[in-house]
């Protein structure tokens, strides 16, 4: 008897397919469903965890592992161990980047090329309302009023954070620097499923007005955000 698909797996794949669209197509991409059994890290990967790592952890952990690591063999690459960083980023193996992001209920990954993209984030959230004690962590005065004018600001507050997420992702590949929310002002054309992050300092090599474009999707229960930097628009 063929075992039928979970629920979850089924999930992840369909998030999956959001995510395919909002990169280019050398971005290799592929999900993992944190909630069956996935499969056991590479042996230097499971060095990386802590020995008091809880069960949800080590699941998610492996699940965003072997989601990178199929993406990786869908540029025929043979998977290679994806460590973890002092900042408890993903170190890519030598001619890759790329990023990880995980929900309850799936994990994603996307992978391209040093050689053609600098830096790549992916994030996925549920698509629930951000909670209004956040709101001004996470959000400038600007952004803000954005949300309040939007027909659901809680939900408009979760993609936002989900941008900002995935825009800090893809600058850190590329200036290894660390900044809170207020590191980047956000705008979005919720039409054309696309958004801005503008830089409100200097994070060398990107100067304070500098930006990244990012898109978003929403469905199947989460909202997916994703930058790409291609190395042709690297900073001199």
């Amino acid at each position: 008897m063929i075992e039928a698909p979970s629920v979850s797996r089924e999930l992840a794949e369909a998030r999956q397919r959001l995510l395919r669209p909002l990169l280019s197509d050398a971005i290799a991409i592929a999900s993992c469903d944190p909630l069956g059994t996935p499969p056991t890290p590479l042996p230097e990967e499971s060095a990386c965890l802590s020995p008091n790592a809880v069960e949800k952890r080590i699941r998610e952990f492996a699940a965003g592992r072997a989601a990178a690591h199929q993406a990786m063999r869908a540029l025929n690459l043979r998977p290679a161990p994806i460590l973890v960083g002092p900042k408890r980023a993903p170190l890519w193996p030598a001619g890759l980047t790329g990023s990880i992001s995980h929900c309850d209920s799936c994990a994603l990954a996307a992978v391209g090329l040093a050689e053609t993209f600098t830096g790549i984030g992916i994030d996925v959230e549920e698509d629930t309302p951000l909670s209004g004690n956040l709101w001004d962590s996470i959000a400038s005065a600007t952004e803000q009023g954005w949300m309040a004018a939007q027909p659901d600001p809680g939900r408009a507050g979760k993609l936002l954070f989900s941008a900002k997420e995935a825009a800090y992702k893809a600058q850190y590949a590329i200036s290894g620097r660390f900044f809170g929310f207020s590191g980047m002002e956000l705008s979005f054309d919720m039409s054309a499923g696309r958004f801005t992050a503008c830089f409100t300092s200097d994070q060398p090599p990107f100067s304070g007005g500098d930006s990244l474009k990012g898109r978003f999707a929403i469905g199947s229960e989460v909202i997916i955000t994703a930058v790409e930097i291609p190395r042709s628009e690297l900073h001199p």
